[in-house]
C-alpha cells in the first residue's frame, strides 16, 4: 500500500480510494513555522525599555538606508536579525535603473521588496520611517510597498485577558463572520 501526500489517496496495485485525514490516525502534529505564533499574534513581542530611543516593540521592521551610489531595504527580525533584503546593487535591479539612487530607483525597490515579502508570508511589517517630503523618494518607496500589499504596521500582541478585565477582545486564531 502506497500513501500519496498530496492528494490523500491510497494506492493498491492500481486501485485507488479516498480516505479522510481523521482515518489516519495522525496523533502528533509539529508546526515546522517559526513565525506561526507571530502571525497569530500571540507570540513573543518585546516591550523593550520606555528609557529606550528607538524602542524594539517590533517582529520584523523595516529599514532602509542609502550609501554614495546605492539604497538597501532590509527586513530585520527581533531575534535573527535580517530576513529580506533588497538593494538596487543587486544586478537585475541595477540594469533596469537610470540611477540607482533616484526616484524611481526607490519606488522599483520597494516595489521588488514587496514582492519578496509576499513570497516568504510576510504582510506586516513595523515601519518608523517618516518621509520628509510628500512627494520624495522615501515617500515613493513606502507608496510602491504598501500598493505591493504589505501592511506597515504590526498588529499589537494579543495579551490573554485577566479575571477582573471589563472587556473580553476576540481572540485572533477565533474568525466570526
Amino acid at each position: 500500500m502506497q500513501y500519496l501526500r498530496h492528494c490523500n489517496k491510497f494506492t493498491t496495485r492500481g486501485v485507488s480510494t479516498q480516505v479522510a485525514n481523521a482515518d489516519l490516525n495522525i496523533t502528533d502534529f509539529v508546526n515546522r513555522n517559526p513565525r506561526n505564533l507571530e502571525r497569530m499574534r500571540i507570540g513573543y513581542k518585546p516591550d523593550g525599555y520606555h528609557v529606550e530611543k528607538p524602542g524594539k516593540c517590533f517582529w520584523h521592521k523595516l529599514n532602509l538606508s542609502q550609501s554614495g551610489r546605492y539604497v538597501y531595504a532590509t527586513i530585520e527580525h527581533f531575534e535573527n536579525g535580517t530576513v529580506l533584503q533588497a538593494s538596487t546593487k543587486e544586478w537585475a535591479l541595477k540594469k533596469q535603473l537610470y540611477k540607482c539612487i533616484d526616484s524611481s530607483a526607490y519606488y522599483n525597490l520597494g516595489r521588488v521588496l514587496a514582492e519578496r515579502c509576499l513570497k516568504s508570508g510576510l504582510i506586516e511589517v513595523y515601519s518608523n520611517i517618516t518621509p520628509p517630503k510628500p512627494d520624495g523618494k522615501v515617500a515613493k518607496f513606502l507608496e510602491a510597498l504598501q500598493k505591493g500589499g504589505v501592511n506597515l504596521q504590526e498588529p499589537p500582541q494579543f495579551k490573554p485577558p485577566r479575571p477582573w478585565d471589563q472587556y473580553r477582545h476576540e481572540k485572533p486564531w477565533e474568525v466570526t463572520e
